[in-house]
């Protein structure tokens, strides 16, 4: 199949087998950076042995790490539904209009749930 061109409603073996080990690959990476980062999102200790200006870089660090983690979350929550999908058939389809997702797309974002269009 010519990347780029759309898919009928389902994709050939080679090419799910290629995503699926994308999207294998990419789960891993943000599992293992999820646990080394995992300390980094806790509460800060407000002691008084830090002055105000490392408190407050504290807590912004923290701030930034939460949000991190959340991304993180959001991503792994994505790539376990497009593993669904594929188990359904359902892979490459665009989640609102049922169209072909093209190649490139999931290319960039094998984790996608639509088309650039419905995007």
């Amino acid at each position: 199949m010519i990347l780029g061109s759309t898919m009928s409603s389902y994709m050939d073996d080679d090419r799910l087998a290629f995503f699926r080990k994308r999207l294998e690959v990419l789960e891993l990476k943000i599992e293992e950076n999820m646990s080394t980062n995992k300390d980094d999102s806790y509460v800060v200790k407000l002691d008084s042995s830090i002055g105000r200006l490392s408190r407050m870089d504290a807590l912004q660090n923290q701030q930034m790490a939460l949000e991190l983690k959340r991304r993180q979350e959001n991503q792994l929550l994505r790539i376990k539904n497009a593993i669904k999908r594929m188990d359904k058939g359902q892979y490459g389809l665009c989640g609102k209009c049922k169209n072909p997702i093209d190649e490139e797309r999931l290319e960039i974002f094998p984790d996608t749930f639509t088309c650039i269009n419905c995007a």
